[in-house]
């Protein structure tokens, strides 16, 4: 294997100068850097990446934790993610975490070995471990995504999720529907609590509170089907569903389909997060976009800013949503004719 002693004497530099153009290339001439990059490709050097980690006590590893990496609406996040931190000549370990504490913890002791320079958790808990980094005067190399909640004290990027489920519940209230069903996702979740404030909100100022009904999912298309049995089973059923994702909503068109209750005619359905496969539901699923690229890319830039010492106080990203009104919307259907 060459070595960085091979590199300087091809390109008749010292090995520091090679260290340098490999490390710091804008503190080198241009002509020097290229003497040196292409003796690099001509003898295919590659650096020891593990002991410069020992010499710099940094990976350039970034770890991220989901809690389900089933679910579609973390693909394009983690796309985000990696995007730009491979941009910064950082690579990303991902974990799955099954919202399973123990796992959790499991990851969070690489943060705390250094065996990562930094963690990114899209879920809504941390693990005790990482939590016992946090001090009052200095943030720890940890970011949230997705969710929000001032407690946790770590830096975070996300969507309004209140205003956000106002904006569709305003949109059914304006087709005309007053009988709307929710189906939350798990209320442990701050982000699940932020969408059913944003829900309750707007059903009070519509005079519509007693007429709003909620049932709990777990965001699963399963909990979808569920939660849409429940609702339909009601003395008067929705004319509506407003899903907290749309892996739920998917769940209820599908139950919709196989009770004989028409979308639009009989039903509006809207979901939250726009996944790929939203547009592509028959009919197409009327939903909440959020920026999920943008989102990764965000929970990124402040990490680096925490590592780098510019980002010094736990700040809150809030990112534009937009509603995205496709056809599973549509007015209620008249009542009967006396």
């Amino acid at each position: 294997m060459p070595t960085i002693h091979d590199v300087a004497a091809r390109a008749e530099v010292s090995t520091a100068t090679v260290s340098r153009v490999l490390s710091n290339p804008e503190k080198v001439s241009e002509a020097t850097r290229r003497r040196v990059l292409k003796a690099v490709d001509q003898l295919g050097y590659s650096p020891n990446a593990a002991a410069k980690s020992l010499r710099t006590l940094t990976t350039r590893k970034l770890l991220v934790t989901v809690p389900d990496i089933a679910n579609p609406f973390f693909s394009l996040i983690i796309q985000g993610i990696e995007e730009a931190a491979l941009r910064e000549g950082y690579s990303v370990m991902l974990g799955d975490t099954h919202h399973d504490p123990q796992r959790e913890e499991r990851y969070g002791e690489m943060l705390l070995r250094r065996e990562v320079d930094g963690l990114i958790f899209l879920g809504h808990s941390m693990s005790k471990s990482v939590g016992g980094m946090m001090k009052k005067n200095q943030l720890a190399p940890i970011v949230n995504g997705c969710e929000y909640s001032p407690s946790l004290g770590v830096p975070s990027a996300h969507v309004d999720n209140e205003a956000a489920a106002y904006e569709a519940m305003n949109h059914l209230y304006g087709l005309g529907h007053r009988q709307i069903g929710v189906l939350t996702g798990p209320l442990a979740s701050p982000l699940s609590r932020d969408r059913l404030r944003g829900v309750q909100a707007c059903a009070k100022e519509n005079g519509a509170a007693k007429q709003v009904m909620v049932v709990n999912g777990d965001f699963s298309i399963e909990s979808g089907i569920a939660g849409a049995a429940r609702l339909f089973a009601q003395q008067t059923p929705p004319t509506a569903v407003f899903c907290f994702n749309d892996e739920m909503a998917i769940g209820v068109l599908d139950y919709a389909s196989r009770v004989g209750r028409s979308v639009p005619e009989s039903l509006s359905v809207i979901g939250f997060d726009d996944i790929r496969f939203s547009r592509y539901m028959r009919p197409a699923l009327t939903t909440i976009s959020q920026p999920m690229l943008d989102i990764g890319r965000e929970t990124v830039r402040l990490l680096l800013g925490v590592l780098q010492g510019t980002v010094t106080t736990p700040v809150s990203i809030t990112l534009p949503h937009k509603l995205e009104i496709r056809s599973s919307t549509g007015a209620p259907p008249r009542p009967p004719k006396p």
